[in-house]
């Protein structure tokens, strides 16, 4: 069976935007005169909640506060999350964050080789948008099919149902569909909808157990930015994942 789609988490996996967002969080606690400040590693602690307003209703419950200052602070989270996809947006308008190497190029094939595109990603619509359009321009979500958001499922990754939301929306099956993820929650979110999995970590997320992924690379490398010991290592035709060997890949294991 052929491949119709490629589904592509956002965060740490079409951009390492986590940076962005930890220090827009931080404006934005800042904004509201919270005097909290989260730092690189606690953040990638964090990381384990997926969803913004979640991992702050998370963190609001390790402060050990009285009831009434945490009843509150959790009335406040959609404010603070507002303010801190305000702060992200202008991050990512000014350019700030590109898009992770390799990325655009296989994107530019797989369009050419009539794959449909897709997203499943856990974060909000406004996100993805001012993404898409800093990294590819006014008509880049036009580049995909689907974009299926947190908040259009009751479920957040590790669950499977962002995935199987965008699947269906599709109209194809998870044998026929590839998933591009860069954490272990998202990993589990695409393996639990039945898809064959590429995982690319970043320093939010390596040192995770990748073992139920079909490949697992530091980035999916281009002409330009080859990745080390390649072809010979992971790869067998290139320095860097070309769609013919992504197609190969996910058609041998298969069957």
């Amino acid at each position: 069976m052929g491949i119709d789609a490629l589904i592509f988490d956002v965060d740490g996996t079409l951009a390492d935007t986590e940076e962005a967002h930890r220090t827009a969080f931080n404006e934005a606690f800042q904004h509201f005169g919270l005097g909290w400040t989260w730092t690189r590693p606690e953040y990638r602690d964090l990381l384990a909640v997926t969803g913004g307003k979640e991992r702050l209703a998370s963190y609001v419950a390790t402060l050990g506060l009285q009831p009434a200052e945490t009843t509150r602070l959790l009335a406040l989270i959609p404010d603070i999350h507002a303010a801190k996809t305000a702060f992200y947006g202008a991050r990512i308008t000014s350019g700030e964050v590109p898009l992770r190497d390799g990325i655009a190029r296989l994107l530019d094939e797989a369009l050419r080789a009539g794959c449909q595109l897709a997203i499943a990603t856990t974060t909000t619509a406004a996100d993805v948008d001012a993404l898409l359009e800093s990294a590819l321009g006014a008509r880049g979500a036009d580049l995909f099919s689907v974009i299926g958001c947190g908040d259009q499922v009751a479920a957040k990754k590790p669950a499977p149902d962002i995935y199987r939301l965008v699947l269906d929306a599709l109209e194809t099956q998870p044998d026929r569909a590839i998933a591009f993820e860069d954490s272990i929650g998202g990993l589990q979110s695409a393996v639990g909808a039945g898809l064959w999995t590429v995982i690319t970590p970043t320093f939010w997320t390596e040192g995770g157990d990748f073992s139920a992924a079909g490949l697992v690379l530091p980035r999916l490398g281009d002409p330009e930015h080859p990745l080390p010991d390649e072809p010979g290592n992971r790869l067998r035709a290139a320095a860097w994942l070309t769609l013919d060997e992504l197609l190969h890949r996910a058609a041998m294991a298969a069957g």
